[in-house]
């Protein structure tokens, strides 16, 4: 059983594949608490220390916003955190899988691929991306778009913030003029199955199986849960982002290299979602 160690596995993302794919391997968790990937000694200890096949890097600063006002914390985490991680794995002769982002993409010339050019826009685009070339073709780099999954106490994801919102009868006020390529987390898991399995060095991209705007994706999770359209107000992209920089316009991310898994579409995750609750 190959024994893959992971920063991030607490988190959104991490925890459900951990969850989904430990009948398969033997995960090895390195939380925060016992390494900070931005300590080069301390990364050099554990991960030194520690007996694994593959290194999944998932811990990020993910705060899109934040990031614009804490510019050097997204990239001494997403940038140099990675290096730090990397240069220790590798050293060990090791696999290494590293998660990145589809907003690596600024969402002016959609749709993008995994052989499309970056244009990071904003701070968090800009640190992830960094961390991307730090890697060059050694390593596999699989960016995601909006992951969301059925329940998740310790954060709530885009999905889950729009039903909430719903079911609580507070109004939304969403973009007509954007587009997002929702990801069930449950289907990335699957997708890295396959990917740790079958390493190769390269990206991928595994993403959503189709693309809808903001609005019509609040108004989706409104028809399938029952819940009051009418509360669903509607924006543009232009006023949106006067409050909350660095989101990319068209985030129409799709994968010609993802032929060993199928991806759902954002009807299909909330149908899955359904039947999980």
């Amino acid at each position: 059983m190959l024994k893959i160690a992971l920063t991030g596995a607490d988190g959104l993302v991490g925890s459900r594949i951990v969850e989904l794919l430990s009948p398969d391997f033997e995960f090895l968790p390195l939380p925060q608490s016992e390494m900070d990937i931005t300590n080069v000694d301390q990364v050099k200890k554990v991960v030194g220390d520690t007996d694994f096949d593959i290194f999944f890097h998932l811990a990020a600063y993910t705060n899109v916003a934040g990031a614009e006002a804490n510019r050097d914390l997204a990239f001494k985490i997403n940038r140099d955190g990675t290096k730090n991680v990397f240069d220790v794995a590798s050293a060990k002769g090791k696999k290494f899988v590293y998660i990145s982002t589809d907003f690596i993409f600024d969402g002016k010339n959609p749709p993008y691929y995994e052989d499309s050019t970056p244009s990071p826009s904003g701070i968090y685009a800009a640190s992830k991306f960094e961390g991307e070339k730090i890697l060059s073709d050694e390593a596999t780099i699989v960016r995601i778009s909006y992951p969301y999954r059925a329940s998740f106490e310790i954060k709530r994801d885009f999905f889950r913030t729009f039903k909430t919102y719903l079911e609580q009868k507070k109004p939304l006020t969403m973009i007509t003029d954007s587009l997002m390529t929702p990801t069930f987390i449950d289907d990335i898991a699957y997708g890295l199955k396959h990917l740790f399995n079958n390493f190769t060095p390269g990206i991928f991209h595994l993403v959503g199986g189709n693309s809808l705007s903001p609005y019509d994706a609040a108004t989706l999770v409104a028809d399938k849960f029952g819940l009051d359209k009418s509360l669903i107000g509607k924006t543009t992209y232009e006023e949106y982002i006067k409050n909350k920089p660095g989101l990319p316009k068209l985030a129409d991310i799709r994968s010609r290299k993802n032929v060993f898994w199928k991806m759902k579409t954002f009807e299909e995750g909330i149908n899955e979602i359904i039947k999980q609750t």
